[in-house]
């Protein structure tokens, strides 16, 4: 069985790109983000253009007339800036955090622990007084 390559469009580039099943399933295309110079020089250039313009524009950079609403409103707000971008942790990293949670964990097990300990402890000694007291009661004569 031979299996043929797709073709599918990526997101970013809009261009069309041979994907072959056989590849990494995994290698999917990623969502475009855009920064905050792109964003406000697209609205100014929007702005300034006539209606076939505003068309133009928006197929040019492949984006949505909701993209331009939004980044309106985000100017409009002085909220407009780029997303920030997710820093990847190393394996290192991700191992450490691992390691902090499950040792809070025992650390909080083990103060448990201590306290059953502690509390038994002292409700053993509570019943050897109890006991020693019974058995001094019991050996005075009446």
């Amino acid at each position: 069985m031979t299996m043929t390559p797709m073709v599918l469009a990526t997101r970013d580039t809009g261009v069309m790109a041979e994907h072959d099943e056989e590849q990494d399933p995994a290698a999917r295309p990623r969502r475009r983000t855009f920064t905050a110079e792109f964003k406000l020089a697209v609205l100014a250039e929007y702005d300034a253009a006539d209606r076939e313009g505003k068309g133009a524009l928006l197929r040019r950079e492949a984006i949505y007339t909701s993209h331009i609403s939004e980044w309106r409103k985000q100017r409009d707000r002085g909220t407009l800036h780029a997303p920030a971008a997710r820093k990847r942790k190393s394996a290192e990293q991700v191992e450490l955090e691992r390691l902090r949670r499950r040792n809070e964990k025992l650390e909080k097990e083990l103060k448990k622990t201590q306290l059953a300990l502690e509390i038994t402890g002292k409700a053993h000694a509570l019943l050897e007084l109890l006991s020693e007291s019974a058995d001094n009661e019991q050996k005075r004569p009446r």
